[in-house]
């Protein structure tokens, strides 16, 4: 496994600096926002098309600090009621895929996306519930009429640009756990999988190491970052929250730096659940940790993590 790091938090300075200040912690390998919900501030994908020498060149300035690129993001929501934003988020998700091809990178990281309740819906609307029975119409609409349909052709897409796709298992939107993740990629196909991210899990009650079982070989990807459950809120309010999360202390729940959420031991529980279902790839750190500076929260995750991550293979049992 190799430490990782999104550099979307770094945005406010340039590539190099932020890779400068990246290898002095260790990372190996960074993943770059490309538009969208993500910021693109380090790797803008039109630019890298029209000019395949800048892709080149981006390429060579991270291999020159000892790293790859692992991943690029593209998080968005491609299948969005309003065509305009559906239109441009699935553009952006093409100019990656062939950013992608140019870079040598074989993942790109996004959402599912989440429709509207009808054809003539102007905003997505996510359903958590099966009753009243509207709802599963909605559902039918969405999965049947939009979704499945978009990520077939996305799907195909990305096989032929040689890429796979993390999709990144998000409430709000239509993929939002193990079960939502494997009926996409059944229907899509097998360039289709997870990017595992626990902390969208985690508060929905999800065990992580489950998760990660009932996944197994659709694992593509995989980000750290924690969330921490506050009991005293969840037991006035329940887990579904809606305040912003900037309101800390009337949250049912908050993102935290690794080991801010849950413990040493669950990560570990993670890292080696990840490891026996064979996931030996990069572990990308994603700060969103509202209590903590981007340095702080970052060098805390890359400590935290440097004990945990399993580097090397373990050989043949010698007491067995």
């Amino acid at each position: 496994m190799k430490l990782g790091i999104l550099t979307v938090p770094f945005s406010g300075m340039s590539l190099e600096e932020t890779l400068q200040y990246l290898k002095t912690l260790g990372i190996q390998a960074i993943e770059l926002g490309t538009g969208c919900f993500t910021d693109d501030s380090h790797c803008k994908v039109k630019e890298l098309i029209e000019n395949p020498q800048k892709a080149k060149d981006l390429k060579a300035l991270v291999e020159s600090y000892g790293m790859t690129i692992s991943a690029l993001s593209c998080h968005g929501n491609p299948v969005h009621p309003n065509p305009e934003v559906a239109g441009h988020d699935h553009e952006n998700y093409l100019d990656t895929l062939k950013a992608a091809e140019l870079l040598g990178v074989n993942t790109v990281v996004t959402f599912s996306g989440c429709p509207g309740s009808d054809p003539g819906a102007g905003k997505p609307n996510w359903v958590t519930c099966s009753w009243p029975p509207v709802y599963g119409e909605i559902l039918d609409y969405q999965w049947n009429e939009c979704l499945i349909p978009y990520w077939k052709k996305a799907a195909k897409l990305a096989e032929d640009a040689g890429v796979r796709v993390a999709i990144e298992m998000h409430p709000g939107f239509c993929v939002y756990n193990a079960e939502t993740m494997l009926r996409l990629r059944e229907a899509a196909g097998p360039a289709i999988g997870a990017n595992f991210d626990p902390s969208h899990l985690f508060w929905q009650g999800t065990d992580a190491i489950s998760a990660i079982y009932e996944l197994k070989d659709a694992i593509h990807y995989v980000h750290a970052k924690d969330c921490r459950i506050d009991p005293r809120n969840v037991d006035k309010f329940g887990i579904l929250d809606t305040k912003h999360y900037g309101d800390i202390e009337h949250r049912s729940w908050v993102f935290r730096t690794v080991g801010y959420g849950h413990d040493e031991t669950v990560w570990k529980d993670i890292i080696s659940a990840l490891k026996t279902i064979g996931y030996d790839d990069v572990i990308s750190i994603e700060h969103e940790d509202a209590l903590m500076s981007i340095q702080e929260g970052v060098e805390k995750a890359v400590s935290f993590l440097q004990n945990i991550l399993i580097r090397e293979q373990a050989g043949a049992m010698w007491w067995a």
